[in-house]
């Protein structure tokens, strides 16, 4: 049987991304955790090696086919538009990608708005028939309304506790958003038959509901 790798991400997504896969029954090493400084951990007996990336590079690493299978936020294959199978919504980490601003916020006259999803803020706002400038920011989302760099942020908002104790109210919702297995697509024709082993494994303790 051929290896598998796997590329997970670091982060919010990766406790409950590990959690699920035990609980498929999948072979996991027992001191891959999200405070180790360990990049690369292999289960030769299983066949298995996983990874750790930035969450955002999952996609990349996916396409290239350094790793076979990938675990990544939707909000980031809506962002990187790569070339991966999407096989299976793993429902875990849910979220939202939202426009928010100020409470009392009206449309200025050169509307700015940042963030660290240019694309999918640029096809929100372009869908909506707004004309806005975006500005690319990569952390501190929140500090643009309150400095004045921008009018509105859009972000990725999960119980709201960041905006609220930034002064910030969610205005427009643009989508939902939870973790999927991705697949590099030589991958999923030459080991088909392990990683539709993998998958349907995931998809059952998905349907029972057993997440975390």
């Amino acid at each position: 049987m051929s290896d598998l790798t796997i590329a997970m991400p670091k982060g919010r997504i990766f406790e409950e991304a590990l959690a699920l896969w035990r609980k498929a029954g999948l072979p996991a090493p027992p001191d891959l955790d999200a405070d180790s400084r360990k990049l690369i951990v292999s289960l030769p007996g299983a066949n298995l090696s996983f990874f750790l990336a930035k969450p955002m590079d999952v996609p990349t690493y996916v396409e290239y086919g350094v790793a076979d299978l990938g675990v990544v936020g939707k909000d980031v294959l809506l962002e990187v538009s790569r070339d991966v199978y999407e096989l299976l919504d793993l429902k875990i980490s849910p979220c939202r990608i939202a426009v928010a601003g100020m409470p009392d916020w009206s449309p200025p006259l050169h509307p700015r708005v940042a963030t660290k999803y240019p694309g999918i803020a640029e096809r929100y706002f372009k869908e909506q028939g707004q004309q806005v400038e975006v500005i690319h920011l990569n952390g501190s989302i929140e500090l643009a309304p309150l400095i004045g760099l921008a009018d509105r942020i859009v972000d990725i908002v999960s119980t709201g506790k960041t905006l609220r104790e930034n002064g910030l109210v969610e205005l427009e919702q643009i989508t939902t958003v939870t973790s999927r297995l991705i697949a590099n697509r030589a991958s999923y024709r030459l080991k088909n038959e392990l990683i539709h082993s993998v998958c349907d494994r995931l998809a059952k303790v998905v349907q029972r509901g057993v997440v975390v």
